[in-house]
């Protein structure tokens, strides 16, 4: 069916700006950390916002304070999240991952490049966009807690950025 009836159309313009503004607003008083890069949790608290938002525009049974509930909840979810994981390090190990060393002074580490399902052509990419054209000019690579890989470039100074990564 491509037309059902204007109210249809109006209510999803109506609903859609206000549902769309509501979740904007809420994001913007819950923080910077809500729209960081993602962990786990993080996706899917994302993830569920957008279904949320297009059950409000799409489905006239959900009415918009309830949708708005729902952004509330979910926004406060994370935000308790966040907090515990702050506060808590059982909490945070529950919910966040550690960094994971994939190369170290000259060595794939093949146990972790299996274990964390990466591409050694992926350290390699991470590599070139890091301006490197060598991996002898690699000290690690890094598979860091929200998924993206970090390369640390050899120097003569001691390299403390790996002091929580597990060797």
């Amino acid at each position: 069916m491509i037309f059902n009836s204007w109210d249809a159309v109006w209510r999803t313009l109506v609903v859609g700006v206000l549902a769309y503004g509501a979740l904007v607003l809420l994001l913007r008083v819950s923080g910077k950390r809500t729209l960081s890069k993602m962990n786990a949790f993080d996706l899917i608290v994302t993830v569920a916002l957008g279904s949320t938002l297009a059950t409000i525009l799409l489905n006239k049974k959900v009415a918009l304070i309830e949708g708005v509930s729902a952004f509330f909840i979910l926004i406060g979810l994370q935000y308790v999240v966040a907090w515990l994981s702050i506060r808590s390090d059982g909490f945070k190990k529950l919910i966040k991952s550690d960094p994971q060393l994939l190369f170290y002074r000259g060595n794939y580490l093949k146990e972790k490049i299996i274990k964390e399902r990466v591409l050694d052509v992926e350290i390699l990419q991470a590599a070139r966009s890091s301006g490197i054209n060598s991996m002898d000019q690699v000290e690690a690579v890094v598979l860091e807690t929200d998924g993206s890989i970090s390369v640390i470039k050899k120097s003569d100074s001691e390299t403390d950025t790996l002091s929580s990564v597990d060797k």
